[in-house]
């Protein structure tokens, strides 16, 4: 198991990064990114054409891995569930057991559905298209610092893995990050993990923001609204349930965490007449402390189980068998950590930022780096340069203007955390 609590000495960190930009390598390296921009460009349009629903990346997939193989990587892989490899550097006489590795990678799948319409619109620098920022600019971005670094023959200090994730929006619940860290060939020896999502050249999400998400059933008999009235109703059950959780106050929990709570959607009968045999809700909870995030979902079931156990109360006379019923099922579950003030990764991003005459700007979201952090490994999401607009919706757009900035801040900050894990 790789130990990641090796410190980066923090008056040593600026010094470091500095000695790696005067490498002539790196030069040749930020040399590619600038000549080659129209050419991620042509990249993302091409990426953008492909659906990637969770669960639906296949597609995506198979283009990663050649567009992995054409960038010159090693090892280029697929696993069970989508996830693709491609490996740079490294010594042959590593023991692949113990071997510190840097993982760099963006995820594959978009938020919107297969049948979603997919005309891009290139102008230029601007790309217009479902996915064209959230995370078309993140995974083409580590394409290029494929490129570059392939292609400059830049000196690695320790094992470089590139890998295309499946499963980060919605349903998918970051489902390629759990897969690398319980069974890649990886686990164990991730010495840092840098996420790129999206556009930005300054932000960095150090923290992650907790969530847990239940789908909510309740069912019962149904019949006519006029000659079976009296039989429970199973939206009304669940309203009331939702109601009582609604009451609850958040503030008493928070003790400096913020945590909120949301019904997204419900559903439920068949006509206006007709009393429903089922309702059902989608609940998300977020909380920056897990212990928020426990403390609702105790609050939802008993409110759930409140409001069943007072409608079969009332039906008949309480008499058995109980004609309402419930369900609570888990959909999502993102775990909430931050990562340390004392961390070598964050110190060698500050000497980047640093370097690069950029402001570092630390925020809470939530990304795959959550899986990571929640296990005390070193990780990061940063954007990949450029800028963008319109997340999560048809008019989703991205401009390459100033994307090499970012990536030269991605690729320093690779190189210095290489550097740190082969030393260890």
């Amino acid at each position: 198991m790789f130990s990641s609590k090796s410190k980066l000495d923090r008056s040593s960190a600026f010094s470091r990064v500095t000695a790696l930009a005067s490498q002539r390598p790196l030069h040749e390296a930020f040399r590619w990114l600038h000549l080659h921009g129209q050419q991620m460009m042509r990249w993302q349009t091409d990426l953008v054409t492909i659906p990637g629903p969770p669960f639906g990346e296949e597609r995506r997939s198979s283009w990663m891995a050649e567009r992995f193989r054409e960038a010159g990587l090693n090892a280029v892989c697929l696993d069970s569930i989508g996830n693709v490899y491609g490996e740079l550097g490294g010594s042959p006489t590593d023991s692949e057991e113990f071997a510190p590795v840097v993982l760099l990678s963006a995820h594959l799948d978009t938020v919107f559905p297969a049948d979603t319409p997919l005309n891009p619109m290139l102008d230029g620098d601007r790309l217009e298209a479902p996915g064209a920022c959230d995370n078309a600019a993140g995974v083409i971005g580590m394409l290029g610092l494929a490129h570059a670094l392939a292609e400059s023959k830049m000196p690695l200090g320790a094992k470089l893995v590139f890998v295309g994730n499946v499963g980060e929006e919605g349903e998918g619940d970051l489902r390629g990050v759990r897969e690398i860290y319980k069974s890649s060939t990886y686990a164990g020896r991730i010495a840092a993990h840098i996420v790129l999502d999206g556009a930005g050249a300054e932000t960095a999400v150090t923290q992650a923001l907790g969530s847990r998400r239940f789908q909510v059933t309740v069912t019962g008999p149904g019949g006519h609204s006029f000659t079976d009235a009296g039989r429970p109703n199973p939206i009304l059950v669940l309203s009331l349930a939702l109601t009582k959780l609604a009451e609850i106050s958040l503030d008493a929990w928070n003790e400096g965490a913020r945590t909120t709570l949301n019904v997204g959607t419900i559903s439920g009968g068949t006509s206006v007449n007709t009393i429903p045999e089922s309702a059902t809700a989608a609940v998300d909870f977020r909380s920056t402390d897990v212990r928020g995030l426990v403390q609702l979902e105790v609050a939802l079931h008993r409110a759930v189980e409140d409001a069943v156990d007072r409608a079969n109360a009332a039906s008949e006379g309480g008499k058995a068998p109980k004609p309402v019923r419930y369900s609570i099922e888990t959909i999502g579950d993102r775990p909430a950590a931050e990562l340390p003030q004392d961390s070598p990764l964050l110190d060698a991003l500050r000497a980047v930022d640093r370097h690069l005459g950029l402001r570092t700007d630390l925020r809470l979201g939530s990304t795959d780096a959550n899986i990571p952090l929640s296990l005390g490994v070193p990780a990061v999401s940063l954007g990949a340069g450029g800028d963008g607009g319109g997340a999560h919706t048809r008019a989703e757009w991205y401009s390459g203007v100033n994307r090499e900035l970012g990536l030269r801040r991605v690729l320093l900050l690779t190189l210095a955390m290489l550097e740190w894990a082969g030393s260890r």
